[in-house]
């Protein structure tokens, strides 16, 4: 009977090292840069199961893993950072495994500044391509990258 005890203990604390080592791994990847649960999945698929699963909850609880919060800075850096549409921004979450009703929440909350923010990117890119390209060509290339056709009226009135 003892001896079953210890060999329980033991595997007990063989599981606790496997799951403090899985955390410690999942963490650095996290902490390094900001990641959806979908990107450390991805990034952990070979160690997937309960324990994978397990590490990926305790890290939401702590708040670490936060998929809308995720959303919320990464839209900022793209708007910091990049003339893009609001298609193109919903494109970009998506493929970071983001799931499309949390994205559309987003966007939904968020409409008036997006749609500001994509007629000044509209402008932007207007402005950057009035000497190289005509007025139906600029038109063209902004509808194709994702932009309302009201987005790209506005940005060519001004």
């Amino acid at each position: 009977m003892k001896i079953i005890e210890n060999f329980e203990s033991s595997f007990d604390i063989e599981k606790l090292k496997k799951m403090d080592k899985q955390k410690t791994k999942v963490f650095k990847y996290i902490t390094y840069k900001k990641r959806t649960e979908q990107e450390v999945r991805q990034k952990f698929r070979e160690d997937s199961g309960e324990m994978l699963d397990d590490v990926i909850e305790e890290l939401k609880e702590l708040n670490y893993i936060n998929d809308e919060n995720y959303i919320q800075r990464a839209v900022n850096e793209f708007k910091n950072l990049k003339n893009m549409s609001i298609k193109e921004i919903q494109y970009k979450l998506m493929t970071k495994g983001l799931k499309k009703d949390i994205i559309d929440n987003y966007i939904c909350n968020n409409k008036e500044e997006l749609l500001e923010y994509e007629i000044q990117s509209a402008k932007n890119i207007a402005i950057k391509k009035q000497n190289s390209l005509e007025r139906e060509e600029i038109i063209a290339y902004l509808a194709k990258k994702g932009y309302l056709s009201e987005t790209i009226k506005i940005a060519l009135e001004e």
